[in-house]
């Protein structure tokens, strides 16, 4: 949306995201990225630790549920999202204003690891596997040409002539 604050944040996760359900029923995953930058100290010739950003973050639904099955303590992370202001009045009667990002996407970084992608129950394909889509209009030039077995062909880089997706 227009005007909001959209950032992306690299980091690790400080503890095991927790997993909840919501008074109204939404289910919602709560961590902590941990952000430190790192500099070159061309004098000493060593690297060293900047002061640490601590981020909440909070993912709501389908979202919720993969980062709990997916993440833990110690996960270097890529997140993005969108800032968000909460303001509450604490018990000792002060108030208090808490800055954290609303998850739109977020992942397992790749720079020191490896991963592997499970596709969770229930989405859709982004590609069909053979074929055209069972949805699609009978009349898509897309699949229409996919059916009929043109368009894809083996010197053109971006077909999926060998059907790997």
């Amino acid at each position: 949306m227009a005007g909001e604050t959209v950032i992306t944040i690299v980091g690790n996760l400080t503890a095991d995201p927790e997993l909840r359900t919501t008074q109204n029923g939404g289910t919602v995953c709560n961590f902590i990225i941990a952000s430190t930058p790192r500099q070159y100290n061309s004098q000493s010739g060593q690297w060293e630790d900047g002061p640490a950003l601590f981020l909440r973050c909070a993912a709501w639904r389908d979202l919720a549920a993969h980062c709990a099955q997916s993440l833990s303590k110690g996960m270097r992370v890529i997140a993005q999202g969108r800032l968000r202001q909460h303001s509450y009045q604490a018990q000792d009667g002060s108030n208090r204003i808490v800055i954290e990002m609303q998850v739109d996407e977020i992942g397992p970084s790749l720079r020191y690891a490896t991963a592997q992608v499970t596709r969770a129950d229930g989405q859709l394909a982004t590609r069909p596997t053979h074929g055209p889509r069972a949805d699609a209009p009978a009349t898509d030039p897309w699949t229409a040409d996919r059916a009929a077995g043109g368009g894809a062909t083996a010197t053109d880089p971006w077909s999926d002539a060998d059907g790997e997706f």
